[in-house]
C-alpha cells in the first residue's frame, strides 16, 4: 500500500521542520511521498523545505487558500493507495505510520484511521469525537460534558492497546484509503478551515466505511499553532464551519436551529462576563477574551 503524506503549512516553519524530520526518522513501511502545500507563508517555510528536505514535493500558493483546498491540491496530484493528512504542528513517534498503514491494510472495512494523539507533556489529547448533532452542540456549548460526556468521548477510560471504532477523527493525522476518496470525493472546499474533516468523516461513514482510533500509533500534536496567529478570526470561522456542516448535511431548518443554539450560548456567555470583570474568575483574562469573541459572533450571526 503506497502512501502520500500531505502537510499543509502556514507560517509554522520550525514546527514544520520538526514534523518533516520526524516523518523521515520514523517512515511508514510502505513506499511513500511527502507533499508540503504552503499557504503563502511569510516566515521562510518554503525556503526551509527546499534547503533541508529537497525530497519533499513542495506546492507554493500565492495566497492562503485554506486547509481543505490546500490538501486537495496535493491529493489531486498524488498516486498512492492511501493518503495521510498530517498537520505541520505534529511530531510522528516511532512506528506510528507503519502501525496505521498496517491496520488499514488488515481491515478492509476501515475507510480511515487515526492515531493516539498526545499533548507535548505526554498527556492524552482528544482526537476523535461523536458525530455532531444539535443536542450534542447544545450540551457542549453550555459545558455540560463536565457533568456527563455526551458531546465528547470519555477517552481517558479507553484502553490504549485496543483500537476502537469512532464517528469522527481529528484531521491533524488522518489516514484514508484512495478508494474511499474515489467514492466520497475530496474535502469540501466550501470549508476554509474547521469542520471539513467532520464533513469528510460523515461522508465516509455514510458510504458504509468504518473509522478507527488506533492507540498503538502515537503522535504529538502541539495544537493550533497556525490558527493562534489569527485567533479571533479563527474563532468565527470555527462556528461558521459548524453552521455550514449542519446546513449541508441536515438542511436549512437544522442550520436555523444551530444559529439559535449559538445565540443562546453567546448571550449566556456575555451575561456571565461581569463576573470576570469583577475579578471573581481565577482565569479572568481568558474569560474576557472569550466574551469579546462571543460578542463578535453575536454581531455576525444574523448574516451567517
Amino acid at each position: 500500500m503506497s502512501l502520500d503524506i500531505i502537510i499543509v503549512n502556514w507560517n509554522t516553519r520550525d514546527l514544520l521542520a520538526q514534523c518533516l524530520a520526524s516523518v523521515f526518522a520514523h517512515p511508514p513501511a510502505e513506499p511513500f511521498i511527502v507533499w508540503v502545500v504552503d499557504n503563502a507563508s511569510t516566515d521562510g517555510s518554503p525556503a526551509m523545505v527546499r534547503s533541508r528536505f529537497p525530497q519533499v514535493r513542495l506546492v507554493e500558493n500565492r495566497e492562503n487558500v485554506g486547509f481543505a483546498r490546500a490538501n486537495n491540491q496535493a491529493i489531486r496530484q498524488s498516486k498512492g493507495d492511501a493518503i495521510l493528512l498530517l498537520n505541520s504542528d505534529t511530531e510522528v513517534q516511532a512506528g506510528a505510520l507503519a502501525t496505521l498503514g498496517d491496520f488499514l491494510s488488515r481491515h478492509p472495512t476501515a475507510g480511515a484511521v487515526g492515531p493516539q494523539t498526545l499533548n507535548p507533556d505526554g498527556s492524552l489529547q482528544t482526537s476523535c469525537y461523536p458525530a455532531p448533532t444539535l443536542p450534542r452542540e447544545l450540551w457542549r456549548l453550555f459545558h455540560l460534558d463536565a457533568l456527563h460526556p455526551y458531546g465528547v468521548y470519555r477517552m481517558t477510560g479507553w484502553s490504549r492497546r485496543q483500537p476502537r471504532e469512532v464517528e469522527v477523527l481529528l484531521g491533524a493525522c488522518l489516514l484514508v484509503r484512495r478508494e474511499v476518496i474515489n467514492r466520497v470525493g475530496l474535502l469540501d472546499e466550501d470549508y476554509f478551515m474547521y469542520s471539513e474533516e467532520v464533513d469528510f468523516c460523515y461522508r465516509i461513514r455514510r458510504a458504509g466505511w468504518r473509522l478507527y482510533w488506533v492507540p498503538q500509533a502515537k503522535i504529538i500534536h502541539y495544537g493550533g499553532q497556525s490558527t493562534r496567529q489569527a485567533a479571533a478570526d479563527m474563532f468565527l470561522r470555527l462556528y461558521h464551519g459548524k453552521l455550514m456542516y449542519f446546513r449541508k448535511n441536515y438542511g436549512p431548518f437544522a442550520g436555523q436551529a444551530y444559529k439559535l443554539i449559538l445565540l443562546a450560548a453567546s448571550v449566556t456567555r456575555l451575561l456571565l462576563s461581569p463576573l470576570a470583570w469583577a475579578g471573581l474568575s481565577p482565569d479572568r483574562e481568558r474569560h474576557l477574551t472569550l466574551a469579546g469573541r462571543y460578542w463578535q459572533l453575536l454581531k455576525q450571526l444574523p448574516g451567517m
